[in-house]
């Protein structure tokens, strides 16, 4: 029986994981909506933050120091068709990179997970991380 370390490497481990990312964020960062999420983010840290959490989320060693899901995005307006969105250009970055099926499932798996904390369905679910914060809405 295979360890969960050992489950993590043959999906490609974390090598796999940074060629999504990178070409995942290449496309948020160039997209006229969800780019705007990001504008004051640099896009290196993002690509790590991502490859750290999912290391761990998919079995691999615990690596994340960020924000929990929830408390990284209680400031941004991102509704059901933003979520899609994101969601569809992640699987086009997964099919890039020629992840295997179940590195795709496992992915999806844990983005869905926290759905029902990402996506508001109005405004005003939307909550500052701390006094000086924004809210980011965008269309």
């Amino acid at each position: 029986m295979q360890t969960k370390q050992e489950r993590f490497a043959a999906l490609g481990g974390r090598s796999i994981l940074e060629k999504v990312s990178k070409v995942f964020y290449d496309k948020i960062y160039k997209h006229p909506l969800l780019g705007q999420f990001f504008q004051h983010i640099d896009q290196t840290h993002i690509e790590s933050q991502q490859v750290n959490f999912m290391q761990g989320a998919l079995g691999g060693s615990v690596v994340y120091s960020g924000r929990l899901v929830p408390g990284a995005h209680m400031h941004m307006y991102i509704t059901e068709e933003i979520y899609k969105l994101r969601q569809d250009i992640l699987i086009q970055s997964l099919n890039e990179v020629r992840a295997q099926p179940e590195l795709i499932e496992r992915w999806l798996r844990v983005e869905n997970a926290f759905k029902g904390s990402v996506v508001k369905q109005a405004l005003t679910d939307c909550k500052k991380r701390y006094n000086s914060d924004t809210i980011q809405v965008f269309s």
